[in-house]
């Protein structure tokens, strides 16, 4: 039921500075992959058939990592180096993959609302760009999007978070549920600790009705005097409901440098050379306790 999905990547990427004065957060590197490779990556696992790509200003390379390259693809083939021109052709070939450009930083609810014609009037899948989520059997979007079925309202993905670093996010007020489905009263924007709802986090997964752009046609600023996703999404669970699913993988926050490097370690250990980048592991570890 869900064909369609929007990606924002308008974040200006601080914390990597300097290299996304060059680079955007997005394209970061896990190994020889973006993030955001990945992320559409599952989305397309999900049975996502178009991606909608939320750019900023000095972010085209995002565009030109999913175009296709024919002559650096027909380069390869000369060179013999079929295996990686075929690798190039399956980024571009996975999904319809369209782009538009928020001009200005006026939050992650004015870039959503620019994809108003890409969605229509259908429920889509939104993914946050610095957002990863490792689950390879049974996809993140695709968790939300059979839990949409059985509700149709939007779906927002959470996680339980035990350490105090969950007043970074938003974080979910509950009231009845049904495994790991709950009915959502209020998402509670960067709380602090003695006045946490729950410990149910939001991670950057979404399935949301179209209902949402007639929200974020008339919302007014909020927080940083910006359009803020939060807000539109309480609106929606105050007027037509909304609930939050606890998906299951392994969630890295790519937005921050420990989150990045945590992803390049465990991906690192799940590749072909895993059980030599264990062995090096083992014996780094080894060498720091002498």
């Amino acid at each position: 039921m869900i064909s369609k999905a929007v990606i924002p990547c308008g974040g200006m990427g601080t914390r990597f500075l300097p290299i996304t004065k060059a680079l955007p957060k997005e394209l970061l590197p896990i190994i020889d992959k973006p993030c955001l490779a990945y992320i559409a990556d599952e989305l397309v696992d999900s049975g996502i058939s178009e991606i909608m790509i939320i750019t900023a200003p000095g972010k085209t390379a995002i565009e030109k990592y999913f175009k296709f390259d024919a002559e650096l693809e027909d380069t390869l083939m000369k060179a013999g180096k079929i295996k990686e021109a075929e690798s190039l052709r399956k980024i571009s070939q996975r999904a319809e993959i369209s782009f538009v450009c928020q001009m200005e930083p006026k939050g992650g609810g004015d870039a959503i609302y620019l994809a108003r014609d890409f969605v229509g009037k259908n429920a889509f899948a939104l993914a946050l760009g610095d957002d990863l989520v490792y689950s390879p059997d049974n996809p993140a979007t695709r968790q939300l999007a059979e839990a949409y079925e059985r509700t149709h309202k939007t779906i927002i993905g959470v996680q339980e978070w035990l350490t105090d670093d969950i007043v970074n996010y938003g974080v979910a007020d509950i009231d009845s549920s049904d495994g790991r489905l709950h009915k959502c009263k209020i998402i509670k924007e960067k709380p602090p600790l003695n006045e946490l709802p729950s410990r149910l986090a939001c991670l950057g997964r979404y399935i949301i009705t179209s209902d949402i752009f007639d929200i974020l046609r008339t919302q007014k600023p909020g927080r940083n005097n910006e359009i803020q996703l939060t807000d539109a999404l309480n609106s929606l669970c105050l007027t037509e409901g909304a609930y939050v699913y606890e998906f299951e993988g392994r969630r890295y926050d790519m937005g921050d440098k420990f989150g990045a490097l945590t992803a390049n370690v465990e991906f690192g250990l799940r590749s072909e050379f895993g059980a030599r980048f264990k062995d090096y592991l083992s014996d780094l570890i080894k060498s720091l306790k002498e």
